[in-house]
């Protein structure tokens, strides 16, 4: 690790969690202003979004120099992970993620699962002109899990978790504009986690619908973080209860939250890639309440 570290975290903010009953009341304005994350990604900062839902912390970090992960006054810990969890998903160039002295080599679109009771956390990227931009979801924990490097391909070693190939699922069709390939980074017999589940959908061209027909996991609730869209180009999250549907306008690199009552599903102006993060009862990435498109309102 070159040079002097900045402590990369200015201020967590804060999301209460919300009833449905409140929520089919929302204008457009409130209902972005509850459950869209934008400009997360800022260069030379470390951003992060506490959500009183089960919890989680949705952030990311964008190094120009190397930015170290501290707890802030919010979480009123000693450190960040003393009583957390963390997976992490770089999104841009190449980078590294120092853990307690062990550096780590994190590469586009590989990932980390950093276990409770790691203390000093830095991240920097290799080029300052291409910088690394690291996609993070924490949630509290109760066991220490091992710390390791996840890969969606090559050959595993000490520390590094190569993604399973049953745990690259391709769903969908064209001819239903919902052809996709999910890929399960953090996971139950993968990677173990206290509660955190994550991954990765990326769709083919031509589809542009994701999570349809939907559902909701009322064990669970979960963030979306869209990615790999042009400026011009958008989705269509939706969200509500099932008869209680709400859209918002999502641009590229923002996030939604989803509490465990809503369906969360999008559909784009062109294809996209969205990283998903879960975290509440249980760890069964098929425990969803399916809802038939019939039933939609």
């Amino acid at each position: 690790m070159k040079g002097q570290t900045k402590k990369g975290v200015k201020k967590v903010e804060l999301r209460t969690a919300a009833s449905p009953k409140d929520v089919k009341h929302y204008t457009t304005e409130r209902l972005r202003e509850e459950f869209l994350i934008q400009n997360l990604f800022v260069p030379g900062e470390i951003k992060l979004v506490y959500s009183h839902i089960d919890r989680i912390i949705t952030g990311a970090a964008v190094p120009k120099e190397p930015l170290t992960l501290t707890a802030g006054e919010e979480l009123r810990a000693e450190y960040f992970l003393q009583r957390r969890e963390m997976g992490v998903i770089n999104i841009g160039g190449a980078g590294t993620i120092t853990i307690d002295g062990k550096t780590y080599e994190v590469g586009f679109k590989e990932g980390m699962y950093i276990g409770m009771g790691a203390k000093d956390i830095v991240f920097e990227s290799a080029d300052v002109a291409r910088p690394a931009r690291f996609y993070l979801n924490s949630a509290p924990a109760h066991k220490t899990y091992p710390t390791v490097l996840i890969k969606p391909e090559g050959m595993p070693e000490d520390g590094v978790v190569i993604v399973k190939d049953e745990n690259k699922v391709e769903l969908g069709s064209l001819e239903d504009a919902n052809h996709r390939v999910i890929c399960k980074y953090i996971l139950p017999g993968q990677v173990e986690s206290c509660q955190l589940v994550m991954g990765m959908t990326k769709l083919a061209p031509g589809s542009v619908w994701n999570t349809m027909p939907c559902h909701t996991h009322d064990r669970r609730m979960e963030v979306y973080l869209y990615f790999e869209m042009p400026e011009d180009a958008f989705v269509m999250h939706y969200m509500g209860e099932p008869t209680e549907t709400r859209h918002i306008v999502i641009r590229n690199e923002e996030a939604v939250i989803s509490p465990s009552w809503s369906i969360h599903a999008g559909c784009g102006s062109r294809a996209y890639t969205f990283i998903w993060g879960m975290v509440g009862e249980n760890q069964d990435f098929d425990d969803m309440d399916h809802v038939a498109m019939k039933d939609l309102m």
